[in-house]
Order: structure tokens, then sequence, then C-alpha cells
């Protein structure tokens, strides 16, 4: 059984993440990005997000991020890949404080 922790390893701050969606009614979009384990599902990450920020979440995209080629010397090596999860929250919902400035 995974817990809800072991599922949102860590949220991914940068200033694309951080740009402000706007749909066509001018309505601003609430999108997050976390660093999630390559096994986790969409459904997993969903419950997890809510369990743990309290909040209703209207979609989850998944990205395989794969890791880039870093050279040493002589010697290659390779980052490690991981699992980037984007969740969109409901309308009606409130923000995660965490990602606020």
């Amino acid at each position: 059984m995974k817990f809800a922790y072991d599922i949102i390893r860590k949220p991914i701050i940068s200033e694309r993440s951080m740009e402000v969606f706007v749909d066509k009614d001018g309505n601003e979009i609430k999108k997050y990005s976390f660093k999630v384990p390559t096994t986790a599902n969409k459904v997993e990450i969903k419950k997890a997000v809510e369990e743990v920020f309290g909040v209703s979440v209207a979609a989850v995209n998944t990205i395989n991020v794969t890791g880039k080629k870093k050279r040493m010397g002589r010697y290659e090596g390779r980052r490690a890949s991981y699992k980037k999860a984007i969740v969109t929250l409901a309308k009606g919902s409130k923000t995660i404080e965490f990602f606020d400035m």
C-alpha cells in the first residue's frame, strides 16, 4: 500500500511551473507541478494530492522526464529519470498555500 506522502515526492517550483494560466473567460486556472515516482498512476496521484492538501482535483497530466547526460572528464553518466505530474484543481477548490508567493 502506498501512502500519500510516498507518492508526492516534492513540488517543482520554476518560472514555467509558477506561470499563471488564464482561460478564455479570463479566469485563473490553478495548475501545480509535482515530482512523483515513475510507478505512480494518475488515480494514485489525484488521491494523494486531495488527501495531503485538502483540495479537489479536476485533472492530472503526467510526463516521463528522462535524465540528462553529464560528463565528468572522460567519464559519462546520466542523471536519474523521473515522472512529473501537472495537477489542475477544480474551479471551486481552494489554492495550495505552498505555491503562493
